[in-house]
């Protein structure tokens, strides 16, 4: 397959990019910062470019058969409105449609959606609303978007990231009664999302991931 990544220079993308490559998939990279690009040129094609820009995303989508996007909001203060991700995902889904590009991965976070409040005291109580929340907020519309957009599309939801290496232990939970709190390795996420753009096993669905 050729994917396109998206947020493919932060942690959770550069591993989904080696990923892919892995794999043995052709891998393009939409990035803002060829710097943080450069480590990626042996294993993806780089398209220089923004997120919310609908040329530079139609050109970095040309020929694709599928998309990941981990597109993170890590240089806006969680003080401030966000709408990085719903804005970028506004304009991916209207490129994939008008390309017909159907396959959607996208990866958004535990306490998006109807996950909130499955992520511990913690992290339900004080790191999500008084750090998060308007991250939160704009990963909720994000994931409006891509639910009515008609494409083929999976939402990844992970528990607390961690830089450790793959497990290959991954749950993928939609049943949420037992489950408050876990952490996965940036690996195992990038492998499980890597695997599911190939099979769509859990196409219009939002898992957890956890380990």
């Amino acid at each position: 397959m050729k994917i396109l990544v998206l947020g493919g220079t932060g942690g959770t993308g550069r591993a989904i990019v080696r990923e892919a490559h892995t794999n043995g998939h052709e891998v393009v990279v939409l990035a803002r910062s060829s710097k943080k690009a450069a480590p990626l040129r042996d294993t993806a094609t780089i398209v220089p470019g923004d997120a919310l820009d609908p040329v530079t995303v139609t050109i970095a989508l040309s020929g694709c058969d599928g998309v990941i996007s981990a597109l993170g909001p890590t240089r806006l203060s969680p003080l401030k409105e966000v709408t990085l991700l719903s804005g970028s995902t506004r304009v991916l889904v209207e490129a994939m449609q008008a390309q017909g590009v159907r396959r959607l991965v996208a990866i958004t976070g535990m306490g998006a959606g109807d996950s909130r409040g499955h992520g511990g005291f913690l992290y339900d109580r004080l790191f999500q609303p008084l750090l998060l929340g308007p991250i939160y907020k704009d990963k909720d519309r994000q994931e409006a978007l891509i639910r009515a957009s008609g494409l083929d599309w999976t939402i990844l939801r992970p528990s607390v990231l961690t830089d450790g290496p793959a497990t290959r232990t991954v749950r993928a939970l939609t049943d949420l009664h037992s489950f408050h709190g876990g952490k996965v390795s940036r690996a195992d996420v990038a492998r499980f999302a890597v695997i599911e753009l190939e099979r769509m096993d859990w196409k219009g669905k939002a898992p957890i991931i956890s380990q």
